[in-house]
């Protein structure tokens, strides 16, 4: 087994945390030892690398996973979108020290992540975002919050406008939970639809708004009104 991934027996004294991507051993045992001093977290395992995330928390079962997202690689978000999906009941809050990078945020966001923190945080803001997710709601650091709220608000241009208007109604729909923050898969489930259907849908429809990544669609379908009632 890879040495950096360590097994914790739970005490039962709070919420059961994993912490998952941190590959600098001493960072995450800083972490871990900050968290653990509060006496409502309970560290149930820990890993550097993300290839072995999934097993371990289908194992252990904790309530949120504390995800490293700094290492450029597909892998993180690969592994956000894999426990969402495997692990239904554990919620991500992904810690950073990229707050200001738009494209992270929304693809974070895009994936399921529920939870954004910097990782100059303090404890006290990590453990609130820890029980935000918990109880179903989102917790966003100011930064990130700050640089949402400016993507969200600029307007489209009348020329947006008429891309928008080029689509479908099946790519309306689609593109309507796509703005939720939903993967092929589920939009799949949700429209009783192929995966390979939903595959070409959404390649057509970045084709007609201009876009090239998912993040970018999301920003500008929910500059349009989509994805804003559930």
């Amino acid at each position: 087994m890879d040495p950096s991934v360590i097994h914790r027996a739970p005490d039962h004294r709070g919420l059961r945390v994993a912490l998952v991507g941190e590959r600098h051993f001493r960072l995450r045992a800083d972490l871990h030892a900050a968290l653990g001093l509060e006496g409502c977290i309970d560290i149930v395992v820990e890993t550097g690398a993300y290839e072995h995330a999934l097993p371990l928390v289908k194992a252990s079962t904790p309530d949120v996973v504390l995800m490293d997202l700094d290492w450029a690689s597909p892998s993180v978000l690969e592994t956000c979108g894999a426990l969402i999906r495997d692990a239904p009941t554990t919620r991500i809050v992904a810690m950073t020290q990229r707050c200001d990078d738009e494209g992270q945020l929304l693809t974070a966001l895009s994936a399921g992540v529920r939870g954004y923190v910097s990782k100059s945080a303090g404890v006290a803001e990590v453990i609130g975002a820890i029980n935000a997710v918990t109880t179903g709601a989102m917790f966003i650091c100011q930064g990130a919050a700050l640089l949402l709220n400016g993507l969200l608000s600029a307007p489209l241009r009348p020329a947006e406008h008429e891309l928008l208007s080029t689509l479908t109604r099946r790519e309306r729909e689609i593109l309507d939970l796509v703005a939720r923050g939903y993967d092929n898969r589920r939009i799949a489930r949700a429209l009783t639809l192929a995966d390979k259907t939903v595959r070409n849908n959404v390649s057509a429809i970045f084709g007609k708004i201009g876009v090239n990544q998912r993040a970018q669609a999301v920003v500008r379908a929910r500059q349009a009104g989509f994805g804003l009632t559930y």
